[in-house]
Parts: structure tokens; sequence; C-alpha cells
């Protein structure tokens, strides 16, 4: 090649130079994060909600506050199961703690990612159960039932009975109260749950024991 060439082929001004190095770091730095997020299949949000599934995720703090309340109800060396409560599980596996163990009942089988610990389920058969989830075999069951419909709750509670040594912590729409009471004698708390997306319904908590959720730092 001449000296002639050289002179023809178009030089990037140190600036352009500057914004495409600028360009491909940003590149990289977000294939770095998505790679991540892949190999942390338990942070918050990890998986899409579903909509027709009626999958409506918590935000970081609810999620925060109600895996804190299973910890600290299900007692060192618990057993916690989260039905149908999938941001809940992400946010105790993120614990990455060996003083309690969980498991997450979802109909959702992309949740199967997590092993052993994921157990299909469908509230319209109630006790179609594996043979290693014998019953009350769990120090806290937490639940939040897909559809705000008694029969959806009913049925649901059949789970919940059937698993727990006695503890419930119930997350559903306010207006499921008088059949949450009827299902399961639980109780309203004063911590409002909050999702990632606004909902129409208000949500709430329901226990049947003494919890921290009526303590005067939730909100």
């Amino acid at each position: 090649m001449s000296e002639s060439d050289d002179d023809d082929v178009p030089q990037l001004s140190s600036e352009a130079l500057a914004a495409l190095q600028e360009f491909y770091i940003e590149q990289q730095q977000k294939e770095d994060i998505k790679t991540t997020e892949k190999s942390n299949n338990y942070s918050l949000g990890s998986v899409d909600e579903n909509w027709q599934l009626s999958q409506f995720w918590y935000d970081i703090d609810t999620a925060d506050c109600l895996a804190r309340e299973a910890i600290r109800a299900a007692g060192r060396g618990g057993r916690i199961a989260c039905i149908s409560a999938p941001s809940i599980y992400q946010k105790l596996k993120e614990q990455n703690s060996n003083d309690f163990s969980t498991c997450i009942l979802e109909y959702d089988r992309r949740f199967s990612a997590y092993g052993a610990e994921y157990i299909f389920y469908d509230y319209n058969d109630p006790l179609n159960l594996p043979d290693n989830l014998p019953a009350h075999s769990f120090d806290i069951v937490l639940a939040d039932p897909p559809y705000l419909s008694e029969e959806c709750l009913r049925k649901t509670a059949k789970t919940i009975k059937y698993l727990t040594k006695g503890k419930i912590l119930l997350c559903t729409g306010s207006v499921m109260e008088e059949h949450a009471a009827k299902y399961l004698g639980v109780k309203m708390c004063k911590f409002i749950p909050k999702h990632t997306r606004n909902l129409a319904n208000e949500f709430r908590c329901y226990v049947n024991y003494d919890s921290g959720l009526d303590s005067n730092s939730v909100s």
C-alpha cells in the first residue's frame, strides 16, 4: 500500500476514539451484570412475573421483612415452607444461612431451577404432595394464594394446615379477612405488604401467632 493509500484511510479523532472505548466498556459492564444475575438464581426478580399465572412480586423491603419474620418464627434450625410465594423464598435463599431450611411450592415450573427445594404445587389438588413433605413438618408455612377467591383460599388452607406444626403467615387481600379467619384462624397484622407494581386490591398479612408484624417498627 502506498503512502497515498494510507492518506485515504479515514482516521478517528481522539474524542471519537475515547467515545468508542467508553461504549465498549459500558457494553462489557452490561454483559458482566447479566452473567452475575444468571449465576445468582436466588436474587429477587431473577424470574420475571407472569401475570397470566397471577404472579406479582413483593418489593425488596416487603420481601426482606417477611423473610426475616419467617426466620424468627421458625427458630434456629427451623423449616420454612413458601406456598406460591417465590419472592419471599428468593429472599430467604439470599441469606445463605444454615440456621434454617426452606422449600418452595409453586405451580410455575420455571422455579424447578431451584432443584430439590422446588415442589410442583397446584392448589386445585392441595394434598397431592411428595413423600418428603410429611404432615406437620414445617415450623412455619408462609403462603400467598394466587387468586383472591374463597375457593382458592379454602383449598390452599388444606395444604397449609397439613404442612405446618402450628404457625401460619398468610399474605392475601384485605377483602379475604373473613375467609382467612374462617379457614385458618389467622388475624390481620398492622404490617402492609407492598408489591413492585401497584395493585388495585389492598394486600395484608395474617398470622395465628405473636408475630413481629404488629410492632410499631413495621410499615
